[in-house]
């Protein structure tokens, strides 16, 4: 649990992470190498507009 107060706060920590882990780890598998590094750079700029959107 590491630094956690609470499992409780372990999992929504965990549930929201899963999330972003998804978009920015695809899945490699079946992927050659320049689609892979293309939907890398399509989640970093997904992740650049939504965070510039949440400090406006």
């Amino acid at each position: 649990m590491g630094r956690f107060k609470s499992p409780r706060q372990a999992q929504r920590f965990l549930a929201a992470h899963d999330q972003i882990n998804v978009v920015f780890r695809p899945r490699r598998y079946n992927m050659p190498a320049d689609l892979y590094r293309q939907s890398r750079s399509d989640a970093f700029d997904l992740w650049n507009d939504y965070t510039l959107e949440m400090v406006a």
